[in-house]
């Protein structure tokens, strides 16, 4: 099935790489950039690509809505840009506030159903399992917390998709997508999927690259058996060695 996907983050490093594994599949997207000078790349030009400017954030009520009710589903590669102002500066909770302003739009359409992929962080635990962390890892991501804003937000809002919206919510389907270490690379390569982490994120992390976080995030949406398999769950990915 063809879908037309929202793209949050679509400018950015992995987010390029979901655009073009979407539009590669024949999916229509739908992109909000900061600025039009962002998305200078292969895709730019494509029929079935339609950009606007802004931020999920900044963006008028009325316009967003307007954007969502002709969507099937959303894909957020958001983050904080690695400056001192993007780690540092307003807002702290990009990636939460942005991801809670669509779905609360979302849930006020008459019988409007979506699905939500959100790219997020193996540092992140899945409060929904059982899944130990050693001490030493405890207390390195306690600091994270404290030291580095987009560490929070990104637990942040991985939990309000997962304790927020929940697993039986009428409006809205989601998966939370759990990289580990991201790395460049331009080719598609095997890698592989796991409902909990395999390895210590912070003591013995793996590796994945960037476009095979974004070919798993278009595969979940293009996908409807893999889709089923992972809904309302927090996979992780790594490059298969």
């Amino acid at each position: 099935m063809i879908m037309k996907v929202l793209v949050l983050g679509a400018s950015g490093a992995t987010g390029k790489y979901l655009v073009k594994h979407l539009l590669e599949k024949g999916h229509e997207v739908v992109a909000i950039v900061r600025s039009l000078d962002s998305l200078r790349n292969e895709s730019a030009n494509h029929s079935k690509l339609k950009v606007y400017v802004g931020t999920a954030l900044d963006m008028a009520k009325e316009d967003l809505q307007k954007i969502l009710l002709d969507c099937d589903a959303v894909a957020s590669c958001l983050g904080h840009n690695l400056s001192f102002k993007g780690l540092y500066g307003r807002p702290w909770m990009l990636v939460r506030d942005s991801v809670r302003r669509v779905c609360k739009l979302v849930q006020v359409i008459p019988e409007k159903k979506i699905r939500f992929v959100l790219m997020n962080t193996s540092g992140n635990r899945n409060g929904n399992l059982h899944e130990p962390v050693s001490f030493g890892q405890h207390m390195v991501l306690f600091l994270l917390r404290l030291l580095l804003p987009p560490h929070l937000d990104n637990e942040r809002a991985a939990d309000y998709l997962r304790v927020g919206i929940g697993k039986h919510n009428s409006n809205i389907e989601w998966v939370v997508v759990r990289p580990d270490t991201l790395i460049d690379s331009e080719e598609v390569s095997e890698y592989e999927n796991f409902p909990s982490p395999i390895r210590s994120a912070i003591f013995d992390a793996g590796t994945v690259s960037r476009t095979n976080v974004a070919h798993f995030m278009m595969s979940l949406l293009d996908d409807a058996e893999l889709w089923e398999k992972w809904r309302g769950q927090m996979p992780l990915v790594y490059n298969k060695e």
